[in-house]
């Protein structure tokens, strides 16, 4: 399992944080990264919807204010904990269990569905998602497949969103645990992988509507 490998900063309550966003995301992402502290003790995956480029700036403008290195996901890697791994544009990512990555090419407009939902399978409840800043509906599947295998949900709220498309299909759902404004999701974040005890104190049940995928279906 990918929860056997030693994490930077110790015991952590999650493995992988798996972020996704759109239109607003850039700023969305470089807000949250600056908040996450160096020897944060778990992978980072970020999904951003931008055009296929030779050279992808994404990397060095994230990587201004991160903390942690920020590195553009190759087909093979593994993940690392204490490193934010930023999906190449027009590709979804794999992964097993030990967190090794496979890319293949995907609609660009659908990338965090199919992020979410091989993470999803793979890390199971040890797996903290976040759909943020997008239009249209990216990520709402996924989320549908995080809560199904047990892991948690945030979602960033419509008031500070750029777009409010993502993060509202995504609440629609019923499969996100806490919607946030994106400052108090940074710090979210932070506590429930880092604090001892606080993913066990902050859990919410699913509505009974809730159209959650259980794990046997996702992939």
């Amino acid at each position: 399992m990918f929860g056997t490998v030693q994490k930077a900063g110790g015991a952590a309550a999650f493995d992988v944080v798996c972020l996704a966003a759109s239109l607003g995301g850039v700023e969305a992402y470089r807000e949250i990264l600056s908040e996450l502290p160096e020897g944060f003790p778990a992978a980072v995956v970020l999904v951003q919807h931008r055009p296929v480029r030779e050279y992808d700036s994404l990397i060095k403008v994230l990587a201004y204010r991160s903390a942690l290195p920020v590195r553009l996901l190759a087909d093979g890697d593994r993940l690392t904990p204490g490193v934010a791994h930023v999906v190449p544009a027009g590709h979804g990512a794999s992964f097993t269990s030990e967190g090794e990555v496979s890319l293949h090419p995907v609609d660009g407009s659908r990338t965090a569905d199919h992020v979410l939902a091989s993470a999803a399978a793979a890390f199971g409840p040890r797996l903290l998602a976040a759909v943020l800043t997008g239009r249209l509906d990216d990520g709402a599947l996924g989320v549908r497949h995080v809560r199904g295998a047990g892991g948690r949900v945030f979602a960033q709220d419509l008031s500070t969103s750029m777009a409010s498309g993502m993060p509202r299909a995504a609440i629609a759902t019923g499969c996100v645990d806490f919607v946030l404004p994106l400052p108090v999701l940074a710090h979210a974040l932070v506590s429930l992988v880092m604090v001892p005890g606080a993913a066990g104190l902050m859990r919410v049940s699913l509505p009974p509507w809730a159209a959650v995928i259980p794990p046997t279906v996702a992939g």
